[in-house]
Protein backbone atom coordinates (compact mmCIF):
# COMPACT_ATOMS: atom_id res chain seq x y z
CA UNK A 1 0.00 0.00 0.00
CA UNK A 2 2.97 2.42 0.72
CA UNK A 3 4.48 2.32 -2.78
CA UNK A 4 1.32 2.36 -4.00
CA UNK A 5 0.51 5.66 -2.15
CA UNK A 6 4.08 7.56 -3.37
CA UNK A 7 3.37 6.12 -7.16
CA UNK A 8 -0.18 7.90 -7.15
CA UNK A 9 1.09 10.84 -5.56
CA UNK A 10 3.98 11.00 -8.40
CA UNK A 11 1.63 10.49 -10.82
CA UNK A 12 -0.72 12.96 -9.84
CA UNK A 13 2.04 15.94 -9.49
CA UNK A 14 3.05 15.35 -12.61
CA UNK A 15 -0.36 16.05 -13.95
CA UNK A 16 -0.55 19.11 -11.72
CA UNK A 17 2.14 20.76 -13.02
CA UNK A 18 3.84 19.10 -16.05
CA UNK A 19 0.22 19.02 -17.68
CA UNK A 20 1.05 15.54 -19.01
CA UNK A 21 -2.27 13.53 -20.66
CA UNK A 22 -3.25 10.03 -19.67
CA UNK A 23 -1.16 8.45 -22.36
CA UNK A 24 1.91 10.15 -21.44
CA UNK A 25 1.64 10.00 -17.57
CA UNK A 26 1.18 5.62 -18.17
CA UNK A 27 4.34 5.90 -20.66
CA UNK A 28 6.26 7.87 -17.92
CA UNK A 29 5.46 5.88 -14.49
CA UNK A 30 4.74 2.34 -16.14
CA UNK A 31 1.50 1.87 -15.45
CA UNK A 32 -1.86 1.35 -17.76
CA UNK A 33 -4.00 3.82 -18.44
CA UNK A 34 -6.68 2.31 -16.08
CA UNK A 35 -4.33 2.90 -12.75
CA UNK A 36 -3.60 6.91 -14.15
CA UNK A 37 -7.10 7.36 -13.93
CA UNK A 38 -7.89 5.65 -10.29
CA UNK A 39 -4.56 8.06 -9.32
CA UNK A 40 -6.08 11.38 -10.77
CA UNK A 41 -9.62 10.41 -9.43
CA UNK A 42 -8.51 9.71 -5.79
CA UNK A 43 -5.41 10.17 -3.62
CA UNK A 44 -5.89 7.01 -1.68
CA UNK A 45 -5.40 3.94 -3.80
CA UNK A 46 -8.23 1.31 -3.74
CA UNK A 47 -8.51 -1.45 -1.78
CA UNK A 48 -7.61 -4.63 -3.55
CA UNK A 49 -10.61 -7.33 -3.51
CA UNK A 50 -10.22 -10.75 -2.02
CA UNK A 51 -12.15 -13.17 -3.99
CA UNK A 52 -13.76 -15.35 -1.40
CA UNK A 53 -13.26 -18.69 -1.13
CA UNK A 54 -14.99 -21.23 -1.57
CA UNK A 55 -14.86 -24.78 0.38
CA UNK A 56 -17.50 -26.94 -1.31
CA UNK A 57 -16.23 -29.75 0.75
CA UNK A 58 -17.23 -28.37 4.22
CA UNK A 59 -20.62 -26.52 2.63
CA UNK A 60 -21.96 -30.11 2.59
CA UNK A 61 -21.45 -30.66 5.94
CA UNK A 62 -21.83 -26.98 7.65
CA UNK A 63 -25.69 -27.82 9.52
CA UNK A 64 -24.17 -31.46 11.02
CA UNK A 65 -21.85 -28.97 12.68
CA UNK A 66 -23.74 -26.20 13.53
CA UNK A 67 -26.60 -29.40 14.86
CA UNK A 68 -24.01 -31.06 17.07
CA UNK A 69 -22.46 -27.36 18.62
CA UNK A 70 -26.33 -26.30 19.34
CA UNK A 71 -26.76 -29.64 20.93
CA UNK A 72 -23.81 -28.67 23.13
CA UNK A 73 -25.03 -25.83 24.56
CA UNK A 74 -27.33 -28.08 27.05
CA UNK A 75 -24.60 -31.17 27.22
CA UNK A 76 -22.65 -31.15 30.75
CA UNK A 77 -19.77 -29.17 30.27
CA UNK A 78 -17.21 -32.14 30.32
CA UNK A 79 -19.05 -33.92 27.91
CA UNK A 80 -19.32 -31.99 24.99
CA UNK A 81 -17.93 -32.24 21.58
CA UNK A 82 -13.86 -31.37 20.98
CA UNK A 83 -12.90 -30.41 17.83
CA UNK A 84 -11.07 -34.29 17.15
CA UNK A 85 -14.88 -35.53 18.25
CA UNK A 86 -16.43 -33.58 15.43
CA UNK A 87 -14.26 -34.72 13.05
CA UNK A 88 -14.31 -38.54 14.27
CA UNK A 89 -18.51 -38.37 13.86
CA UNK A 90 -18.31 -37.08 10.10
CA UNK A 91 -15.74 -39.36 9.14
CA UNK A 92 -17.68 -42.43 10.85
CA UNK A 93 -21.56 -41.35 10.25
CA UNK A 94 -21.61 -39.29 7.61
CA UNK A 95 -18.52 -40.61 5.23
CA UNK A 96 -17.20 -37.00 4.77
CA UNK A 97 -14.10 -36.50 2.95
CA UNK A 98 -12.51 -33.28 4.75
CA UNK A 99 -9.25 -32.58 6.31
CA UNK A 100 -9.38 -32.34 10.49
CA UNK A 101 -7.91 -28.70 10.18
CA UNK A 102 -10.56 -27.14 8.20
CA UNK A 103 -12.99 -28.75 10.52
CA UNK A 104 -10.83 -26.99 13.84
CA UNK A 105 -11.02 -23.85 12.29
CA UNK A 106 -15.10 -23.73 11.33
CA UNK A 107 -14.95 -25.48 14.79
CA UNK A 108 -13.45 -22.83 16.59
CA UNK A 109 -15.13 -19.52 14.87
CA UNK A 110 -18.86 -21.17 14.74
CA UNK A 111 -18.91 -22.74 18.58
CA UNK A 112 -18.76 -18.96 20.00
CA UNK A 113 -21.47 -18.06 17.59
CA UNK A 114 -23.88 -20.04 18.19
CA UNK A 115 -23.72 -19.52 22.02
CA UNK A 116 -23.95 -16.21 21.24
CA UNK A 117 -26.79 -16.56 19.11
CA UNK A 118 -28.47 -18.77 21.67
CA UNK A 119 -28.13 -15.87 24.16
CA UNK A 120 -25.32 -18.29 26.09
CA UNK A 121 -21.61 -15.98 25.51
CA UNK A 122 -19.62 -18.26 26.46
CA UNK A 123 -16.60 -15.47 27.08
CA UNK A 124 -17.93 -13.08 29.52
CA UNK A 125 -18.28 -9.66 27.87
CA UNK A 126 -17.08 -6.93 29.89
CA UNK A 127 -19.12 -3.50 29.38
CA UNK A 128 -16.87 -0.38 31.02
CA UNK A 129 -18.38 1.22 33.46
CA UNK A 130 -18.47 5.25 35.06
CA UNK A 131 -18.70 5.65 38.91
CA UNK A 132 -19.61 8.60 39.90
CA UNK A 133 -17.54 10.70 42.63
CA UNK A 134 -18.67 9.76 46.17
CA UNK A 135 -20.81 7.24 45.38
CA UNK A 136 -19.35 3.94 45.14
CA UNK A 137 -16.06 1.54 46.79
CA UNK A 138 -15.46 -1.98 46.92
CA UNK A 139 -13.57 -3.98 49.77
CA UNK A 140 -12.16 -7.20 50.33
CA UNK A 141 -9.62 -9.73 52.02
CA UNK A 142 -6.19 -11.18 50.97
CA UNK A 143 -4.05 -13.38 52.45
CA UNK A 144 -0.50 -12.24 53.42
CA UNK A 145 2.43 -13.44 55.31
CA UNK A 146 4.36 -11.64 57.87
CA UNK A 147 7.70 -11.90 59.44
CA UNK A 148 5.94 -11.49 63.36
CA UNK A 149 8.69 -10.85 65.90
CA UNK A 150 10.66 -13.30 64.30
CA UNK A 151 7.74 -15.89 63.72
CA UNK A 152 6.34 -15.89 59.89
CA UNK A 153 2.93 -15.74 60.66
CA UNK A 154 0.01 -15.86 58.22
CA UNK A 155 -2.31 -12.43 58.65
CA UNK A 156 -4.93 -11.02 56.23
CA UNK A 157 -4.88 -7.54 54.31
CA UNK A 158 -8.00 -5.37 54.69
CA UNK A 159 -8.47 -3.41 51.40
CA UNK A 160 -11.17 -0.57 50.81
CA UNK A 161 -11.08 1.08 47.53
CA UNK A 162 -12.95 4.13 46.34
CA UNK A 163 -14.15 3.22 42.70
CA UNK A 164 -14.04 6.87 41.09
CA UNK A 165 -11.04 7.93 42.46
CA UNK A 166 -9.09 4.42 42.98
CA UNK A 167 -7.84 5.79 46.44
CA UNK A 168 -7.46 2.83 48.62
CA UNK A 169 -6.61 1.83 52.80
CA UNK A 170 -4.99 -1.06 53.43
CA UNK A 171 -4.75 -2.44 57.21
CA UNK A 172 -3.25 -5.54 58.05
CA UNK A 173 -5.04 -8.02 60.72
CA UNK A 174 -4.07 -11.31 62.63
CA UNK A 175 -7.80 -12.50 61.48
CA UNK A 176 -10.37 -11.62 59.40
CA UNK A 177 -13.25 -12.39 61.41
CA UNK A 178 -16.57 -9.88 61.58
CA UNK A 179 -14.08 -7.29 64.34
CA UNK A 180 -11.34 -7.19 61.80
CA UNK A 181 -14.05 -6.66 58.61
CA UNK A 182 -15.95 -3.84 60.86
CA UNK A 183 -12.39 -2.22 61.99
CA UNK A 184 -10.70 -1.88 58.57
CA UNK A 185 -14.58 -0.17 57.22
CA UNK A 186 -14.19 2.59 60.48
CA UNK A 187 -9.96 2.88 59.72
CA UNK A 188 -10.92 3.47 56.11
CA UNK A 189 -13.96 5.73 56.24
CA UNK A 190 -11.65 8.16 59.25
CA UNK A 191 -8.44 8.15 57.02
CA UNK A 192 -11.07 9.55 53.75
CA UNK A 193 -13.09 10.96 55.95
CA UNK A 194 -16.60 9.83 54.45
CA UNK A 195 -19.04 7.27 53.68
CA UNK A 196 -19.85 6.38 49.82
CA UNK A 197 -23.35 8.23 49.23
CA UNK A 198 -24.40 5.12 47.17
CA UNK A 199 -22.83 1.32 48.09
CA UNK A 200 -19.67 -0.65 48.90
CA UNK A 201 -19.46 -3.93 47.20
CA UNK A 202 -19.14 -7.28 48.35
CA UNK A 203 -18.58 -10.90 47.75
CA UNK A 204 -20.55 -13.27 50.31
CA UNK A 205 -18.13 -12.64 53.43
CA UNK A 206 -19.30 -14.51 56.38
CA UNK A 207 -18.58 -11.46 57.95
CA UNK A 208 -21.58 -10.01 56.65
CA UNK A 209 -23.71 -12.71 54.86
CA UNK A 210 -25.57 -15.30 56.69
CA UNK A 211 -27.41 -17.31 53.84
CA UNK A 212 -27.06 -16.82 50.05
CA UNK A 213 -30.18 -17.09 48.51
CA UNK A 214 -29.51 -18.74 45.02
CA UNK A 215 -32.34 -18.20 42.77
CA UNK A 216 -32.54 -15.27 44.27
CA UNK A 217 -30.43 -13.24 42.37
CA UNK A 218 -28.24 -11.16 44.76
CA UNK A 219 -30.51 -11.40 48.21
CA UNK A 220 -28.74 -12.10 51.14
CA UNK A 221 -29.37 -12.94 54.92
CA UNK A 222 -27.07 -10.31 56.65
CA UNK A 223 -26.42 -10.96 59.81
CA UNK A 224 -27.90 -8.38 62.51
CA UNK A 225 -24.30 -7.20 63.56
CA UNK A 226 -23.77 -6.35 60.08
CA UNK A 227 -26.70 -4.33 59.82
CA UNK A 228 -26.52 -2.75 62.65
CA UNK A 229 -23.46 -1.28 61.55
CA UNK A 230 -24.35 -0.01 57.80
CA UNK A 231 -27.64 2.02 59.63
CA UNK A 232 -25.35 3.54 62.31
CA UNK A 233 -22.95 4.79 58.99
CA UNK A 234 -25.16 5.10 56.56
CA UNK A 235 -24.87 3.45 53.70
CA UNK A 236 -25.71 0.16 51.85
CA UNK A 237 -24.12 -3.34 50.52
CA UNK A 238 -23.86 -4.61 46.61
CA UNK A 239 -23.01 -8.20 47.00
CA UNK A 240 -21.50 -9.58 43.83
CA UNK A 241 -22.58 -12.75 42.09
CA UNK A 242 -21.37 -16.15 44.02
CA UNK A 243 -17.88 -17.44 42.67
CA UNK A 244 -15.12 -16.19 40.50
CA UNK A 245 -18.13 -15.72 38.19
CA UNK A 246 -18.87 -12.32 39.89
CA UNK A 247 -14.95 -11.29 40.70
CA UNK A 248 -15.47 -8.81 37.61
CA UNK A 249 -17.95 -7.11 39.05
CA UNK A 250 -15.12 -5.14 42.34
CA UNK A 251 -12.54 -5.79 39.78
CA UNK A 252 -11.09 -3.04 40.67
CA UNK A 253 -9.90 -4.13 44.73
CA UNK A 254 -9.48 -7.24 43.19
CA UNK A 255 -6.65 -6.30 41.68
CA UNK A 256 -5.55 -3.67 44.36
CA UNK A 257 -5.22 -6.59 46.74
CA UNK A 258 -2.23 -8.15 44.54
CA UNK A 259 -0.96 -4.89 43.53
CA UNK A 260 -0.31 -4.04 46.90
CA UNK A 261 0.88 -7.29 47.80
CA UNK A 262 3.34 -6.99 45.09
CA UNK A 263 4.87 -3.58 45.35
CA UNK A 264 4.54 -3.30 49.21
CA UNK A 265 4.62 -6.44 51.01
CA UNK A 266 7.36 -8.38 49.06
CA UNK A 267 9.81 -9.50 50.37
CA UNK A 268 8.32 -10.37 53.23
CA UNK A 269 7.81 -7.67 56.10
CA UNK A 270 9.70 -8.05 59.48
CA UNK A 271 7.93 -6.18 62.22
CA UNK A 272 7.83 -6.76 65.57
CA UNK A 273 3.80 -6.22 66.08
CA UNK A 274 1.18 -5.56 63.39
CA UNK A 275 0.95 -1.78 65.27
CA UNK A 276 4.20 -1.21 63.39
CA UNK A 277 2.87 -2.73 59.99
CA UNK A 278 0.29 -0.98 59.97
CA UNK A 279 1.70 2.45 60.82
CA UNK A 280 4.43 1.94 57.98
CA UNK A 281 1.25 1.45 55.94
CA UNK A 282 -0.67 4.49 56.45
CA UNK A 283 2.78 5.99 54.69
CA UNK A 284 2.48 4.15 52.17
CA UNK A 285 -1.44 4.68 51.60
CA UNK A 286 -0.37 8.39 51.45
CA UNK A 287 2.29 8.52 48.88
CA UNK A 288 0.55 6.32 46.72
CA UNK A 289 -1.59 9.85 45.92
CA UNK A 290 1.08 10.22 43.32
CA UNK A 291 0.48 7.49 41.35
CA UNK A 292 -1.41 7.44 38.23
CA UNK A 293 -4.10 4.33 37.06
CA UNK A 294 -3.56 3.03 33.87
CA UNK A 295 -3.97 5.46 31.37
CA UNK A 296 -5.52 8.27 33.54
CA UNK A 297 -4.30 11.86 33.28
CA UNK A 298 -4.61 12.74 37.16
CA UNK A 299 -3.32 11.20 39.59
CA UNK A 300 -5.32 9.13 41.95
CA UNK A 301 -4.91 12.08 44.92
CA UNK A 302 -6.04 14.87 42.29
CA UNK A 303 -9.04 12.65 41.90
CA UNK A 304 -9.72 12.25 45.47
CA UNK A 305 -9.48 15.67 46.19
CA UNK A 306 -12.55 16.27 43.80
CA UNK A 307 -14.44 13.03 45.20
CA UNK A 308 -14.25 13.59 48.90
CA UNK A 309 -15.83 16.83 49.12
CA UNK A 310 -18.94 15.03 47.41
CA UNK A 311 -18.79 11.62 50.52
CA UNK A 312 -21.29 11.15 53.23
CA UNK A 313 -20.25 12.55 56.33
CA UNK A 314 -19.00 10.50 58.99
CA UNK A 315 -21.68 10.03 62.22
CA UNK A 316 -21.03 12.06 65.37
CA UNK A 317 -20.94 8.50 67.68
CA UNK A 318 -18.06 6.38 67.28
CA UNK A 319 -19.39 2.53 66.80
CA UNK A 320 -17.93 -0.35 68.58
CA UNK A 321 -16.62 -2.95 66.28
CA UNK A 322 -15.78 -5.87 68.96
CA UNK A 323 -17.18 -8.62 69.20
CA UNK A 324 -19.12 -8.67 72.60
CA UNK A 325 -18.46 -11.60 75.28
CA UNK A 326 -19.42 -11.64 78.58
CA UNK A 327 -16.25 -14.34 80.30
CA UNK A 328 -16.83 -15.11 84.02
CA UNK A 329 -13.33 -14.24 85.58
CA UNK A 330 -11.21 -17.34 87.36
CA UNK A 331 -9.81 -17.87 90.42
CA UNK A 332 -6.31 -17.15 88.25
CA UNK A 333 -8.07 -13.34 87.36
CA UNK A 334 -8.04 -14.40 83.55
CA UNK A 335 -10.51 -14.68 81.25
CA UNK A 336 -10.74 -16.40 78.06
CA UNK A 337 -11.46 -15.25 75.15
CA UNK A 338 -11.41 -17.50 71.68
CA UNK A 339 -9.04 -20.20 73.65
CA UNK A 340 -6.47 -17.85 75.04
CA UNK A 341 -6.39 -16.04 78.61
CA UNK A 342 -6.20 -12.15 79.86
CA UNK A 343 -6.03 -11.05 82.84
CA UNK A 344 -7.96 -8.60 84.77
CA UNK A 345 -7.42 -6.85 88.38
CA UNK A 346 -7.59 -9.32 91.02
CA UNK A 347 -10.87 -7.79 92.71
CA UNK A 348 -13.10 -9.06 89.77
CA UNK A 349 -12.38 -12.22 90.38
CA UNK A 350 -15.67 -14.74 90.68
CA UNK A 351 -17.93 -12.18 88.48
CA UNK A 352 -18.68 -11.53 84.70
CA UNK A 353 -17.19 -9.16 82.92
CA UNK A 354 -17.64 -7.79 79.25
CA UNK A 355 -15.46 -7.99 76.90
CA UNK A 356 -14.88 -5.99 73.23
CA UNK A 357 -13.11 -8.48 71.11
CA UNK A 358 -11.31 -6.95 68.38
CA UNK A 359 -9.26 -7.25 65.60
CA UNK A 360 -6.04 -5.94 67.16
CA UNK A 361 -6.66 -5.48 71.34
CA UNK A 362 -8.90 -6.73 73.88
CA UNK A 363 -10.77 -4.74 75.73
CA UNK A 364 -12.61 -5.83 79.31
CA UNK A 365 -14.76 -3.46 80.96
CA UNK A 366 -17.23 -3.26 83.97
CA UNK A 367 -20.23 -2.11 83.10
CA UNK A 368 -18.93 0.80 81.60
CA UNK A 369 -15.48 1.17 83.39
CA UNK A 370 -12.63 0.05 81.05
CA UNK A 371 -10.70 -2.49 83.68
CA UNK A 372 -7.80 -4.11 81.55
CA UNK A 373 -6.57 -3.60 77.85
CA UNK A 374 -4.83 -6.21 75.95
CA UNK A 375 -3.31 -6.82 72.38
CA UNK A 376 -4.59 -9.16 70.93
CA UNK A 377 -3.02 -12.90 71.21
CA UNK A 378 -3.60 -15.12 68.39
CA UNK A 379 -1.97 -18.25 69.28
CA UNK A 380 -4.21 -20.92 70.42
CA UNK A 381 -3.63 -21.31 74.37
CA UNK A 382 -1.56 -18.04 74.86
CA UNK A 383 -1.84 -15.75 78.06
CA UNK A 384 -1.40 -12.06 78.24
CA UNK A 385 -0.86 -11.52 81.95
CA UNK A 386 -0.04 -7.86 83.20
CA UNK A 387 1.63 -7.50 86.41
CA UNK A 388 -0.43 -4.89 87.72
CA UNK A 389 -3.28 -6.57 87.49
CA UNK A 390 -1.69 -8.86 90.32
CA UNK A 391 0.03 -6.31 92.69
CA UNK A 392 -2.41 -6.49 96.12
CA UNK A 393 -2.04 -9.95 96.40
CA UNK A 394 1.36 -10.33 95.54
CA UNK A 395 2.10 -8.16 98.92
CA UNK A 396 0.37 -10.35 100.61
CA UNK A 397 2.17 -13.49 99.02
CA UNK A 398 5.56 -11.83 98.08
CA UNK A 399 6.83 -15.14 97.37
CA UNK A 400 4.57 -15.82 94.42
CA UNK A 401 6.24 -12.79 92.77
CA UNK A 402 9.88 -14.26 91.47
CA UNK A 403 8.06 -17.46 89.03
CA UNK A 404 4.97 -15.88 87.82
CA UNK A 405 3.76 -15.89 84.59
CA UNK A 406 3.29 -11.82 85.05
CA UNK A 407 6.68 -10.88 85.92
CA UNK A 408 7.99 -13.24 83.16
CA UNK A 409 6.34 -11.60 81.02
CA UNK A 410 6.53 -7.85 82.36
CA UNK A 411 10.29 -8.81 81.96
CA UNK A 412 9.65 -9.47 77.88
CA UNK A 413 7.53 -6.38 77.37
CA UNK A 414 10.10 -3.94 79.34
CA UNK A 415 7.51 -2.67 81.43
CA UNK A 416 10.16 -4.43 84.51
CA UNK A 417 13.05 -2.64 83.45
CA UNK A 418 16.50 -3.40 85.00
CA UNK A 419 16.36 -0.31 87.38
CA UNK A 420 13.53 -2.41 88.70
CA UNK A 421 15.64 -5.55 88.86
CA UNK A 422 18.25 -3.33 90.93
CA UNK A 423 16.23 -1.91 93.61
CA UNK A 424 14.98 -5.49 94.45
CA UNK A 425 18.29 -7.09 94.24
CA UNK A 426 19.31 -4.16 96.54
CA UNK A 427 16.44 -4.01 99.26
CA UNK A 428 16.92 -8.27 99.51
CA UNK A 429 20.53 -7.44 100.91
CA UNK A 430 18.89 -5.06 103.46
CA UNK A 431 15.75 -6.37 104.24
CA UNK A 432 15.43 -9.75 103.18
CA UNK A 433 13.48 -11.45 100.45
CA UNK A 434 9.82 -10.64 101.86
CA UNK A 435 10.04 -7.44 103.04
CA UNK A 436 12.01 -6.30 99.36
CA UNK A 437 9.32 -7.78 97.48
CA UNK A 438 6.76 -5.30 99.30
CA UNK A 439 8.84 -2.79 98.95
CA UNK A 440 9.55 -3.40 95.44
CA UNK A 441 5.49 -3.74 94.85
CA UNK A 442 5.14 -0.60 96.29
CA UNK A 443 7.21 0.41 93.88
CA UNK A 444 4.93 -0.80 91.41
CA UNK A 445 2.51 0.41 92.62
CA UNK A 446 3.57 4.39 92.10
CA UNK A 447 3.26 3.26 87.76
CA UNK A 448 -0.51 4.01 88.57
CA UNK A 449 0.03 7.51 89.53
CA UNK A 450 3.02 8.69 87.91
CA UNK A 451 5.21 8.27 84.77
CA UNK A 452 7.11 5.17 84.31
CA UNK A 453 10.08 7.69 83.09
CA UNK A 454 10.12 9.40 86.52
CA UNK A 455 9.99 6.56 89.10
CA UNK A 456 12.70 4.91 87.07
CA UNK A 457 14.68 8.06 87.25
CA UNK A 458 13.51 8.15 90.80
CA UNK A 459 14.68 4.80 91.14
CA UNK A 460 17.53 5.51 89.96
CA UNK A 461 18.47 8.67 92.33
CA UNK A 462 17.60 6.10 95.79
CA UNK A 463 20.04 3.61 94.59
CA UNK A 464 22.07 6.41 94.13
CA UNK A 465 22.65 7.13 97.93
CA UNK A 466 21.37 3.25 98.77
CA UNK A 467 17.86 4.24 100.16
CA UNK A 468 15.85 0.93 99.44
CA UNK A 469 12.55 2.68 100.36
CA UNK A 470 9.36 3.04 98.04
CA UNK A 471 8.95 6.54 99.63
CA UNK A 472 12.09 7.66 98.49
CA UNK A 473 11.73 6.68 95.19
CA UNK A 474 8.12 8.80 95.03
CA UNK A 475 9.94 11.87 96.44
CA UNK A 476 12.34 11.37 93.90
CA UNK A 477 9.78 10.71 90.91
CA UNK A 478 7.86 14.04 92.14
CA UNK A 479 10.42 16.21 91.84
CA UNK A 480 11.65 14.84 88.63
CA UNK A 481 8.47 15.20 87.35
CA UNK A 482 7.80 19.10 88.59
CA UNK A 483 11.41 19.66 87.42
CA UNK A 484 10.53 18.31 83.73
CA UNK A 485 7.21 20.39 83.83
CA UNK A 486 8.61 23.73 85.66
CA UNK A 487 11.78 23.94 84.57
CA UNK A 488 13.02 24.15 87.94
CA UNK A 489 16.46 25.90 88.75
CA UNK A 490 17.68 26.41 91.91
CA UNK A 491 17.35 30.41 92.69
CA UNK A 492 20.70 30.43 93.86
CA UNK A 493 22.69 28.81 90.97
CA UNK A 494 23.10 30.43 87.43
CA UNK A 495 22.94 28.11 84.60
CA UNK A 496 26.11 26.06 84.34
CA UNK A 497 27.55 27.06 88.09
CA UNK A 498 29.07 23.94 90.01
CA UNK A 499 28.50 21.39 86.96
CA UNK A 500 31.06 19.22 87.73
CA UNK A 501 29.83 18.78 91.25
CA UNK A 502 27.93 15.36 92.23
CA UNK A 503 24.84 16.36 93.76
CA UNK A 504 22.60 14.14 95.74
CA UNK A 505 18.75 14.94 96.90
CA UNK A 506 18.33 12.21 98.84
CA UNK A 507 20.34 11.40 101.80
CA UNK A 508 20.89 7.90 103.35
CA UNK A 509 20.87 7.65 107.18
CA UNK A 510 21.52 4.50 107.06
CA UNK A 511 24.55 4.71 104.66
CA UNK A 512 25.95 6.79 107.12
CA UNK A 513 25.49 4.55 110.02
CA UNK A 514 26.89 1.55 108.52
CA UNK A 515 29.90 4.05 107.34
CA UNK A 516 33.16 5.23 109.01
CA UNK A 517 32.10 7.57 111.93
CA UNK A 518 35.10 9.93 110.86
CA UNK A 519 33.93 9.62 106.61
CA UNK A 520 31.53 12.44 105.37
CA UNK A 521 28.66 11.16 103.72
CA UNK A 522 26.64 12.35 101.37
CA UNK A 523 27.43 15.90 102.23
CA UNK A 524 26.40 15.39 105.62
CA UNK A 525 29.42 16.93 108.51
CA UNK A 526 30.47 14.85 111.27
CA UNK A 527 27.87 14.54 114.20
CA UNK A 528 29.33 15.57 117.23
CA UNK A 529 26.50 15.73 119.51
CA UNK A 530 27.05 13.40 122.62
CA UNK A 531 24.50 10.20 123.05
CA UNK A 532 21.56 10.71 124.19
CA UNK A 533 20.43 9.95 127.94
CA UNK A 534 17.58 8.81 129.87
CA UNK A 535 19.47 10.27 133.57
CA UNK A 536 16.84 13.62 133.42
CA UNK A 537 14.21 11.35 133.46
CA UNK A 538 15.34 9.03 136.74
CA UNK A 539 15.80 12.22 138.59
CA UNK A 540 12.26 12.85 138.19
CA UNK A 541 11.50 9.34 140.09
CA UNK A 542 12.92 11.02 143.13
CA UNK A 543 9.54 13.37 143.27
CA UNK A 544 7.05 10.54 142.71
CA UNK A 545 4.27 10.17 145.33
CA UNK A 546 5.09 7.24 147.87
CA UNK A 547 2.12 5.05 148.18
CA UNK A 548 0.65 4.85 151.52
CA UNK A 549 0.32 1.65 153.40
CA UNK A 550 -3.09 2.98 155.66
CA UNK A 551 -6.43 2.63 153.30
CA UNK A 552 -7.98 6.24 153.62
CA UNK A 553 -11.69 6.86 155.62
CA UNK A 554 -14.76 7.61 154.13
CA UNK A 555 -14.53 11.24 154.69
CA UNK A 556 -11.07 11.10 153.55
CA UNK A 557 -12.67 10.15 149.93
CA UNK A 558 -15.67 12.18 150.44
Amino acid sequence: MGLRVELFARIRRDARVKGFSIRALAREHHVSRRTVRQALAAAEPPTRRIPARTAPKLDRIRAVIDQILTADLDAPRKQRHTAQRIFDRLVDEHQAVISYSTVRQYVKARRAQIAIEAGRAPVEVFVPQEHAPGAEAEVDFGDVYVDLAGVRTRCYMFAYRLSHSGKAVHRVYPTCAQEAFLEGHIEAFNALGGVPTKHIRYDNLTSAVTKVIYGGGRQRVENERWVLFKSHYGFDSFFCIPGIEGAHEKGGVEGEVGRFRRNFLTPVPAVDSLVELNDQIRVWDEAEDRRRISQRLRTVGQDFAVEQPLLAPLPLEDFDPGLILTPRVDRSSLVTVRSAKYSVPVRFINRKVRVSLRATEVRIFDGRTLIAKHPRTVARGGQCVQLDHYLEVLRIKPGALPGSTALAQARESGAFTPAHDAFWAAARKTDGDAEATRELIDVLLLHRSMDARDVIDGITAALRVGAVSADVVAVEARRVASESNTGWVRPDCHPGANADVLEHRVVSLTQRRLADPAAVIAGLPPDKRPLPSVAGYDDLLKFRAQPSSIPPSKEQIS
